[in-house]
C-alpha cells in the first residue's frame, strides 16, 4: 500500500469513523480528500467527504479507512495534517494544517 501523503491525527480519524457510523455511510465508501480552486496565489479550499473511488484517484488506507485523493490534487495535499480541533468557543471541526 502507498504511503499516505498527509498526516491524520487520532482525533480526526476518530471523528471520521464516528461520522461514518452515525450517518450510516456504507462500508464501500471511503474518505475523499480534495481541493476546490487552484489559484496562482495558492488560495484553495480543502474538501472532505465520503465517496467511492474513481479512475483518477490515488487510493490509500489508514487504520482501515480507505482514502481517495484525485491525482490532480495530490501536490496541494502532500505534507499537510488533517486534524479535528476545538476552538476557544467550543466549536469543533476538521482543519488542514501546514506544519511547515
Amino acid at each position: 500500500m502507498k504511503e499516505l501523503p498527509l498526516t491524520i491525527t487520532p482525533e480526526a480519524l476518530a471523528a471520521t469513523q464516528q461520522i461514518m457510523q452515525s450517518k450510516d455511510i456504507p462500508a464501500k465508501y471511503g474518505l475523499r480528500i480534495g481541493i476546490r480552486g487552484k489559484g496562482c496565489a495558492g488560495s484553495q479550499e480543502f474538501l472532505l467527504g465520503f465517496d467511492t473511488p474513481s479512475a483518477q484517484d490515488q487510493t490509500y488506507e489508514y487504520e482501515g479507512l480507505p482514502i481517495y485523493i484525485d491525482r490532480a490534487h495530490l501536490m496541494y495535499i502532500i505534507g499537510l495534517e488533517l486534524a479535528y480541533e476545538t476552538d476557544e468557543e467550543g466549536n469543533q471541526g476538521f482543519a488542514f494544517n501546514n506544519p511547515k
